[in-house]
C-alpha cells in the first residue's frame, strides 16, 4: 500500500513538472512576435508549393506542359493563410518551382493559384462581393475574347463555370467560410468542398484567358484553328474531371490539415468582419 502511495505521488509529481513545461514552452512560443511568425508560415508554405509543382496531374491540352498536383493547395493557402499571406506563398512558391518546372506564360504562371487563393481568403474574411465582382470578370473575358468556341452542340463550355458562380453567388458562397470556421467534420468538409469548387473555377477560367492571351494573341504559338478544333474541344470532355480531381484532393487533405492548424490559432488571423 505504501509502494502504490508513493508512485501516485510520484506520478502526480511527475504530471506537475510535465504541465509547468508545456506552459513554459507556450509561453515561450507566444513570446514569438507576429513578423516571424508570419515570415515561418510563408517560407514552409512556399516551400510546399514550390515542391509539389513539379509532381503532374494531367497534360495541359494542346500544350507539352502538365497541370500540377500544387494546383488542391491554392484554396487550402487561402482558407489557412488568408488572401495576403497565401498570395505571397503562392506567387514565392511558384517561382521557386520554376526552376525545376519551366513556366508556360513567360512568369505569369502564378496568377492562376493566386487568383484562386485570394478569391478563398477573401471569403474566408466575409468579403463576398469583390469575389463576385472578381469572378464575372474572368468569365466575361473568357467569353468575348475571340478565341473562345463558346458552344459545343447545345452545350456552352463554360458550364460548369456557370455552376460555380451560381454557387458563389447564392446563400452557399456566404455561408461556406463560417461552415469551416465550426471545425465540425460535416460542415467543415461541405464548406472546404464549396470554397475550392468556387476557386478552382476561377483557376481555370484564368489558365484559360492565359492560353488565349499570352500564347494565342501575343506569342501566336497557338494558332486560331487550333484552339477551336483541338484545345477547346478536348478541353470540353476533360476539364470537369480534372476540376472534380481538384475538389476532392482539396476536401480529402484539406479537412485535416486546416482542423489541425486552426486549432494551433494561427496568431496573424483576425476575427473576419461581416459585409
Amino acid at each position: 500500500m505504501e509502494n502504490f502511495i508513493r508512485l501516485c505521488k510520484k506520478l502526480h509529481s511527475s504530471e506537475q513538472k510535465f504541465r509547468m513545461l508545456r506552459c513554459s514552452r507556450l509561453s515561450d512560443f507566444s513570446k514569438i512576435s507576429n513578423k516571424t511568425k508570419i515570415t515561418a508560415f510563408v517560407i514552409v508554405f512556399s516551400a510546399l508549393y514550390a515542391a509539389l509543382r513539379p509532381v503532374p496531374l494531367g497534360p495541359m491540352i494542346g500544350l507539352s506542359q502538365t497541370f500540377s498536383v500544387s494546383d488542391f493547395l491554392a484554396p487550402l493557402y487561402g482558407i489557412i493563410l488568408g488572401p495576403y499571406i497565401g498570395g505571397l506563398s503562392i506567387i514565392i512558391g511558384t517561382f521557386l518551382g520554376m526552376t525545376v518546372k519551366a513556366p508556360v506564360f513567360f512568369g505569369l504562371d502564378f496568377l492562376t493559384g493566386f487568383v484562386n487563393c485570394v478569391a478563398i481568403g477573401f471569403l474566408m474574411k466575409r468579403k463576398w462581393a469583390p469575389v463576385v465582382v472578381l469572378n464575372i470578370f474572368l468569365l466575361l473575358a473568357f467569353v468575348l475574347n475571340p478565341l473562345t468556341t463558346l458552344f459545343f452542340g447545345p452545350v456552352p463550355f463554360f458550364w460548369l463555370h456557370v455552376v460555380a458562380l451560381v454557387v458563389l453567388i447564392s446563400p452557399l458562397g456566404r455561408k461556406a467560410g463560417q461552415w469551416v470556421e465550426t471545425l465540425k467534420p460535416k460542415f467543415l468538409t461541405a464548406g472546404v468542398a464549396i470554397l475550392a469548387f468556387v476557386g478552382t473555377m476561377m483557376q481555370h477560367l484564368t489558365g484559360n484567358i492565359l492560353t488565349e492571351v499570352v500564347l494565342g494573341q501575343i506569342v501566336g504559338s497557338l494558332s486560331p484553328e487550333t484552339f477551336s478544333t483541338f484545345i477547346w474541344p478536348s478541353a470540353f470532355l476533360a476539364y470537369p474531371v480534372e476540376r472534380t480531381v481538384l475538389v476532392i484532393l482539396s476536401v480529402v487533405i484539406g479537412v485535416p490539415l486546416i482542423s489541425t492548424i486552426k486549432k494551433s490559432l494561427l496568431p496573424f488571423q483576425q476575427p473576419p468582419k461581416k459585409e
